[in-house]
């Protein structure tokens, strides 16, 4: 029993390693990538209620860069698998829910110190081979930033348990936060390994049952995931996971009566998808679900004719082609002003032709390939559009080549059009589309940058001009739920900068924040008087 209020250990963010050729963790890493590279192929099963769940129906899985290769193989399920996950995950439910927060908050706790170590190398590969992140981007992520998810969010419950009522004389007003009635059915992308655990584990942190649903692009790093929930301490059933397919997992979830919430990172189309079909289904669940969602993003840079193109151009170059522009917040449409443009121009050419392009196992290769041949070609097709248009040019980047990897370098294009396609539609790839505007017209091209997309994910105005900066905060203050000044806009920090946009992106329910808490919990309130009244009459009686 619970006879104390604990103080968890604060929070603080996970170093981020260097990796700098010849340390000790450059070898460590890169040893563990050559390992993993040449075992065996494994076998990714489903966990379901504890027990590992294979089936005949047998999927490859390989690295993007090296995509003859064979890892290993995932094991695809069925309708059978998606109730058998949710059965598994009610029959935990009630123990794990009145299991004492602080029992959940130890698990993890744990989770966060076994990544840190013994986890920390593995999970970064696994990331680094099936994602095809190099060293940096695999490390921020799939290491440092679910570090601090499993921190930070057991800080941020201990706040939200904290928010307590005022009680008047004569009686003790409380709240108690209760998980849904039901459980929660988490979908992930492919893109970060922190995403897809925080979606699992900041439900299960506050007491709810989890089915979890990964990218098929994502599943050799989610065996890692499970694999560390399971040495934290998760009980059997409290998260499952399953690979089927998207309708007949929705199929099954969207019509259970215990169906209590949607936690989405994906595509802005799937996710509207999704909302109509609970939608459709709602008056079969025991409660409204909660639905929370973060999906896609056309994320801008503004430039102000005051910038120094230097600045400019690496905000750009890193913006938009880290990982491949394969970031919900990505840079993928500009807009510099004409004065600084040319210098710019050079700078940015000059830095994005000295990228080097290859696998991960080499540190020194900036970009990697993309992850799958859909995607390839998807922004292939894009890239092939540009060139038959007389209202843009490629000013560098614009090849492709899939024979080994999915790899695409790295482009920047330049239209004369403000609509044009590229500055308008969601790629999720390398391709920044930069339009140059008249540096005299700073508050038109804001309200240009305001109207152009339907989405309000993330954004930065460069400016060193603060009555400029000022007016784009105002200007632009529906257009994203992350705003940089003077960076660019992406990297955000859990514990520093709660991510989440609004529009077309999402429901803005922060990641990394108390608030993303709260939509997993529902609240009772309990009044106690502590002596009752006697007799019905009030004074106003006489």
């Amino acid at each position: 029993m619970s006879n104390a209020l604990f103080q968890v250990p604060i929070a603080v963010n996970e170093p981020v390693k260097a990796y700098a050729p010849g340390s000790s963790e450059h070898t460590s890493l890169i040893g563990k990538y050559q390992e993993m590279y040449n075992q065996l192929p494994i076998d990714v099963p489903m966990y379901i209620g504890g027990k590992e769940v294979r089936t005949e129906d047998k999927r490859p899985m390989s690295p993007p860069h090296d995509h003859a290769k064979v890892l290993g193989h995932f094991n695809y399920g069925d309708a059978t698998h998606v109730n058998a996950a949710i059965d598994a995950a009610m029959a935990a439910r009630e123990e794990w829910a009145n299991l004492p927060w602080e029992h959940r908050a130890s698990v993890f706790l744990k989770a966060a110190d076994l990544l840190a170590g013994p986890f920390r190398d593995k999970m970064n590969v696994s990331t680094m081979l099936a994602q095809s992140k190099n060293v940096m981007q695999a490390e921020i992520d799939a290491a440092c930033e679910l570090i601090d998810f499993f921190k930070f969010n057991v800080q941020y419950m201990t706040q939200v348990y904290k928010e307590q009522p005022e009680s008047l004389p004569g009686m003790w007003n409380r709240l108690e936060y209760r998980p849904l009635e039901g459980f929660v059915f988490a979908i992930t992308p492919f893109n970060f390994t922190s995403i897809c655990a925080n979606l699992c584990a900041a439900p299960a942190m506050m007491g709810n049952v989890v089915v979890w649903k990964p990218a098929e692009s994502q599943m050799y790093s989610a065996q890692v995931i499970m694999e560390l929930f399971k040495a934290a301490g998760v009980p059997d059933g409290v998260i499952n996971l399953i690979s089927v397919d998207g309708p007949v997992a929705g199929d099954v979830v969207f019509k259970h009566k215990d169906f209590a919430g949607l936690h989405f990172t994906g595509s802005t189309a799937v996710f509207r998808h999704l909302w109509k079909e609970i939608g459709a289904n709602i008056a079969d669940y025991r409660s409204y679900p909660r639905i929370v969602g973060e999906t896609g993003g056309k994320d801008f840079i503004m430039v102000h004719k005051s910038s120094s193109p230097a600045e400019v151009a690496t905000a750009c170059s890193r913006g938009a082609f880290e990982f491949q522009g394969q970031k919900c917040s990505a840079a993928s449409r500009a807009y510099i002003p004409s004065n600084i443009w040319e210098e710019t121009k050079s700078i940015l050419v000059q830095q994005v032709s000295s990228f080097k392009m290859g696998s991960p196992e080499d540190s020194s290769n900036f970009i990697n390939a993309v992850i799958d041949e859909r995607a390839f070609d998807k922004i292939a097709g894009y890239i092939d559009y540009i060139k038959t248009q007389d209202d843009a040019e490629i000013i560098v980047g614009g090849n492709y080549d899939k024979s080994k990897g999915y790899f695409i370098e790295p482009t920047v294009v330049v239209t004369t059009n403000p609509k044009f396609r590229t500055m308008c539609e969601e790629i999720f790839g390398p391709v920044l589309t930069i339009h140059v505007y008249d540096e005299n017209a700073f508050e038109a091209t804001l309200d240009l940058v305001d109207s152009t997309s339907d989405y309000a994910l993330t954004g930065s105005i460069i400016s060193n001009d603060r009555y400029a900066i000022n007016l784009a905060m105002k200007k632009l203050e529906n257009a994203a739920g992350n705003f940089y000044i003077n960076d660019k806009p992406t990297g955000a920090v859990v514990g520093q900068q709660p991510f989440g946009g609004a529009r077309g992106s999402g429901t803005n329910d922060k990641a990394g924040a108390a608030m993303n808490l709260l939509r997993w919990v529902s609240a009772r309130t309990i009044k106690e008087t502590f002596v009752p009244p006697t007799d019905y009459r009030y004074p106003f009686l006489g």
